[in-house]
Parts: C-alpha cells; structure tokens; sequence
C-alpha cells in the first residue's frame, strides 16, 4: 500500500517480543537468511514457527505501511483492503532490506521473518493501543466534528507546544488508519501532551479510534454536513460524533459545544463526565468580536477571568474554533496566560485559509476540504478582502442523495454575500448557478475552462487589485487550479 505516514523524528525502537505481545501474533522464522542476525547457519525445516529463542530477539525501528520507504530496521505492515492487497509488495520490501513483515497470510520463500496476525489492520491498532499505554503520564485531547478540527487541534497544538513535547496529528491521518499510525510516534520518556484528531466516514469508526487514543478530555466541535452520504442525515453524524465520549479517561472532562443543534443528545452522550461547554451560553464563549480581513480580535470570557485574543485567523468561524481550543487546554488546566499567547502563534494547516499576495492579487488556498458550512464562512472571509472578489469553488463530495439539494442551497448562500463573481467547477457546478440565479455565477465542467474565464476576469479588471479564494473537497484538487493561475500573472 502506498500510504505515506512517515515521520522525520526519532521513533523508539520495538524489540520483536514487543511486537508479538502488542499484536497477539506468531513468529515465521525463515531457514538461513542471507541478512544478520538471523544468518547463524542452522540446519532446521525451511520455517520455524514461534521459536523466536533459537533465532536472538531482534528490534526495529519503524513500523510502516508504504513499501517504497521500506529499508533496513523497519517493519512492513501489509494491509488488505478492497481494491489492493499489500502483500504483493513483501518481497519487494525484503529485497529492500527490511528486517521484518506483519503479515496475515504466510508468505513462502521469504528471506525475513514474517509476524502472522489474523487481521494486518487490526493489528496496526493493537501497535498504535500498546505504545499509548506505554504513555502513562501523557495528556491527551481528542476532538471530532464536522468542520474546524483540524485548526483547532493547530491552535492546541500551538498552545500545548509552550509546555512541553507535544504530539499533533499530522494532514488526515485522523481515521482506522492514520490514528494508530500517529500514536507510534509516541515517545514515552519525552511526549507530555497529545492532539488527537478524530474523523469519520462510518458508523463505529470514531468508537475504534478513541479507544485507542484513551483521551483525558475529549469533545466535538460541531454537528455540520459533511459525509451526510454516509451517515443518512445530521442525527446520524450527531450519533457518530458522539461515539468519542465513551473513552474518555475515568475523571476526564467532555468538551461540549453549547451552540450547536445538536447540543442536548450529544450532553446526553457524555452524561456521566464533567462537562465544560464552548460557544454562545457556553462556560466559555467569545465577546466583542472584530473580524479584520486576515486576523480577528475578541475577549474571551471564561470561568477563570476574561482576557483579549488577537488571533491570527480570519473568519468568524475561527474565532469559533478559537473557543473550542480554549475550552480544551482549560479542561487540562492549562493558563490563560499560556491560551492567550498559544492562539496568538498559531498558524494555520496547509490548504486552511493560507494568504498569498501576489503583485496586485491577494489568492487564498482554502483548498484542503470542503463541506457546506465550510464553504459559507470561507465565503464570509473572501467579502472582507480588497478589490475584486472571485470565489473558485469545487464540488463539495460525500453528500449523498443530499448532493443535488446542498449543492443548490450553496449556491443560494453564496449569491448573498458580498462577492463580484463566483465560478463553480465540476459536476454540480451548473446546480451551484442554478441555486444563485446570478449573472456573477458562472459554471464549467472542468479546470481548463474555468482558467479561461479567470483570465478573462483578470483581463477586464486590470489593473485593480482582486481577491480570490479557492475551495473544494479533497478530490477535486482546487490547488491545481490555484496555481495555474497563479502563473498565468
């Protein structure tokens, strides 16, 4: 599997007891292996199961599931899913010097040792659950939602860094998949603070994934539309959403958010925990907001006092999540002093609102996802900038039968705001225009015609100063099209 998840840190080492220990696995050992420590010249059947004494024990210093960074120290964790199948790969990464495989199947004639599990994906839990547990002093914050988590786990990221080695996690590696593989970066004797964050795209994933992270506070941001397809409606992600409370560390501390919809069923879900609530009526909420064109000020009333925020983000939904992140580093007792100066350093993900002024354009990279909330309040972000205001949106994906009707009510939203042209790309970019019945709002099938009409626009505006900013769901690579214009200028 091509999957990269690799870090650039010093990992701890796992000894191959560990391995089997963690994973509930057996040992293949191969007959004569050409690489040490296993080349001692027995004379033995050509396996030799669970004899891990008559071969030393042995260590590793990764466990990873893309083969094209396999070398030698690491282990190569084959997964199995529907359309590809790792274990084609295991020769390929023993020839690459890897020292071992975690395999769930036996593969004949292979010159390293294979650990057999029953299930490669499961097993990359057990792996991500043992180095967590190994963890007993650390603090963990885990969150979900359906927009904002990832830049509110970077502003506590930004918040917990002032206090100690902090553990992020990294791009979208918030599934079954990606969780486990941030917490084998996990440094025992060196992490204090873990950011955990917690997506989903089905029933029972974020129940698997908490489990593993076993949070010390953990909360949902807010109950939006993203992957309404596949939950069957709002209460259906309420329910996903909510699955995150169960796991939280006896004498932990839910995150709720008070303004949200859903705010009673998803109190309801973390009854039995102390609770501490974000947002309008919450314990912790935003007032005097000013919203600036790439930055935002407010006074943060909390139970310990009040205090101003100058936050590097734009957009009222920022200083939302701003609220959350508060509420989260206050449920670990973080200070206010270390809140205060944590938000006004963070920085935003890549993909997340990222400014790039360009002679006389201003471009805004919002391309890192998209759902229909998200689109509204980067809209709302575009309508404070200079000049021409050209909002370049995608489709929004994983909406489901809902697709046709979100997608019109979008482009009712956008038609609203404040902004001079909005071209929509993709397959529902005709149900976009439909929904504005604007002569601002125009719609192309692909990213080759919808440059041409950005030119255009460039052309008939020159030489005032314009604004754009690019959004779309991850598949829809909107970045592409963000910097063939940008090269155009």
């Amino acid at each position: 599997m091509h999957t990269s998840t690799t870090s650039t840190a010093p990992l701890v080492p796992w000894s191959s007891d560990q391995l089997q220990q963690a994973t509930q696995g057996q040992w293949l050992f191969p007959l004569n292996p050409s690489q040490p420590p296993f080349n001692k010249g027995r004379s033995s059947p050509l396996f030799q199961r669970g004899a891990r004494g008559d071969f030393g024990g042995f260590s590793i210093q990764r466990i990873l599931t893309d083969s094209r960074q396999a070398k030698a120290g690491d282990a190569f964790l084959a997964l199995k899913g529907e359309r590809f199948d790792a274990h084609d790969f295991v020769q390929q990464v023993a020839e690459q010097g890897a020292t071992c495989v975690i395999v769930q199947r036996e593969i004949t004639g292979l010159s390293i040792p294979q650990l057999i599990v029953a299930d490669t994906r499961l097993a990359l839990g057990h792996l991500g659950a043992y180095r967590r547990q190994q963890c007993q002093h650390l603090n963990v914050v885990a969150l979900t939602g359906s927009s904002g988590k990832t830049t509110t786990k970077e502003m506590l990221g930004s918040i917990f860094s002032r206090l100690g080695a902090t553990l992020v996690t990294r791009g979208n590696l918030n599934n079954d998949l990606g969780v486990p593989m941030m917490l084998l970066e996990l440094r025992p004797d060196e992490h204090r603070y873990a950011v955990m964050e917690l997506g989903a795209s089905h029933q029972r994933e974020i129940d698997y994934t908490s489990n593993l992270v076993q949070p010390d506070v953990a909360g949902i941001i807010n109950i939006g539309t993203a992957h309404l397809g596949e939950f069957g409606g709002r209460q259906g992600i309420c329910k996903a959403k909510s699955e995150i409370y169960p796991h939280i560390k006896t004498g932990g501390i839910a995150i709720i958010p008070a303004a949200d919809d859903f705010v009673q069923p998803i109190r309801q879900a973390a009854q039995g925990y102390s609770q501490l609530s974000f947002g309008k009526g919450g314990d912790i909420y935003a007032d005097n907001i000013q919203l600036h064109a790439q930055s935002s000020s407010f006074d943060l009333i909390t139970p310990q006092g009040k205090v101003h925020i100058e936050l590097p983000f734009a957009g009222e939904h920022n200083v939302h999540n701003a609220e959350a992140a508060a509420a989260f580093a206050l449920a670990m007792q973080v200070s206010l002093e270390d809140i205060v100066a944590g938000l006004a350093q963070a920085k935003g993900a890549k993909g997340r609102l990222n400014f790039i002024q360009h002679q006389q354009y201003l471009l805004i990279d919002d391309t890192y996802n998209a759902n229909p909330n998200s689109m509204r309040a980067a809209a709302d972000v575009l309508a404070q900038q200079n000049g021409i205001k050209v909002m370049v949106i995608g489709d929004i994906g994983e909406l489901g039968e809902d697709a046709q009707a979100e997608h019109f009510a979008l482009g009712q939203a956008l038609a609203e705001k404040s902004l001079d042209y909005i071209v929509a790309v993709g397959e529902y970019a005709a149900t976009v225009v439909d929904g504005a019945k604007a002569a601002h709002c125009s719609a192309y099938r692909n990213q080759h015609d919808a440059l041409t009409a950005l030119l255009t626009i460039v052309n008939k505006h020159q030489p005032q100063p314009m604004s754009f900013l690019f959004k779309g769901s991850r598949y829809t690579h909107m970045e592409d099209l963000l910097v063939a214009l940008m090269e155009k200028f």
